[in-house]
């Protein structure tokens, strides 16, 4: 997807790492394959054009904009399968399809679309003035102005300080709930003026709102949680040899990627003067080089792609 850092003007919709995704994958023309993130599906059209009629892809998103786009575009494709929902259902997306275990590559594409971002009524973006919504998917749960009317302030306070860093969160938190005392906080520029009003010493590198309204978008969308049972499912649907590759565009995130990544290449955990093979650890997954940023060529056609990292990894056993 794209970072959630909003300071460009509207961008059409570009797939970040394109040729790096692709080469990643190794798409075989028969293979089974899910883009765990559509958004508007430039690496499922990658994809798709290295698949003969035998191949397999699934597409999955929780934005029903995204879902409708999907079929509209791939409406008769007979390898293709389209599911709204979170990829933390990819486990179960999967046995419906009777493919657990027999996948080829997942493609995680984290963050919010450029889709989003440009549509002031989602409200994701404090450069457009909108609805206070925020939910990748809006056919479900608390959008961000009902979540912000009734969150603890002590609560508030440590989702932003966990999940958007920023250093000042107790003084952004505290400005918020007295601002919805004197009235409720229904817009993206009522909550842009509130938070850069808290914070004392503005960043140099990007607006003063943006670590606040990215830590209320992954609170209120389970982005995190997600993302780790995706993880924990995806490991379970490849085959061996099988790929995964994560696109990621806040610390955050890629280091829940790299973790996890970590965490299987080390296999089993035994004490160190434990007598065992290396060949007898269960190692599950294998890092496939290192992390992959987007090249200055990209970035001069898409700066929305600046914060994005890769990581590849080849399921072991």
């Amino acid at each position: 997807m794209v970072a959630c850092r909003m300071n460009e003007t509207s961008f059409s919709h570009q797939p970040v790492l394109l040729s790096e995704v692709i080469t990643a994958l190794a798409v075989r023309p028969q293979g089974i394959y899910v883009d765990a993130t559509f958004g508007r599906g430039g690496h499922s059209q990658a994809i798709l054009a290295n698949l003969n009629q035998d191949g397999r892809l699934i597409m999955i998103d929780k934005d029903p904009s995204a879902v409708a786009y999907a079929r509209d575009t791939f409406a008769g494709d007979s390898r293709v399968k389209i599911y709204h929902g979170s990829f933390a259902e990819l486990d179960s997306i999967l046995k419906q399809e009777n493919l657990s275990g027999q996948v080829d590559a997942i493609l995680f594409d984290l963050g919010v679309s450029s889709p989003q971002l440009d549509e002031a009524e989602r409200g994701f973006s404090f450069m457009r003035d909108g609805k206070l919504d925020m939910r990748m998917d809006t056919s479900k749960g608390l959008d961000a102005a009902t979540w912000l009317a009734k969150v603890d302030e002590t609560e508030l306070a440590n989702i932003i300080y966990r999940y958007g860093e920023e250093k000042f969160s107790r003084s952004v938190a505290r400005a918020i709930v007295a601002a919805r005392q004197e009235a409720p906080i229904l817009t993206t520029f009522q909550l842009r003026d509130i938070v850069t009003r808290a914070i004392f010493v503005k960043p140099k590198d990007k607006h003063a709102a943006t670590r606040t309204f990215q830590a209320i978008r992954i609170a209120i969308n389970q982005e995190l949680e997600d993302l780790q049972q995706a993880l924990d499912q995806a490991l379970a649907a490849l085959k061996v040899g099988g790929k995964l590759a994560v696109i990621s565009f806040h610390s955050l995130e890629d280091r829940m990627v790299k973790r996890f990544i970590q965490l299987h290449e080390r296999g089993d955990h035994f004490p160190p003067d434990f007598p065992i093979k290396h060949q007898d650890l269960q190692i599950k997954l294998k890092r496939i080089g290192r992390a992959i940023r987007p090249s200055e060529a990209e970035l001069a056609v898409n700066p929305r792609a600046r914060s994005a990292t890769l990581r590849i990894a080849e399921k072991q056993s």
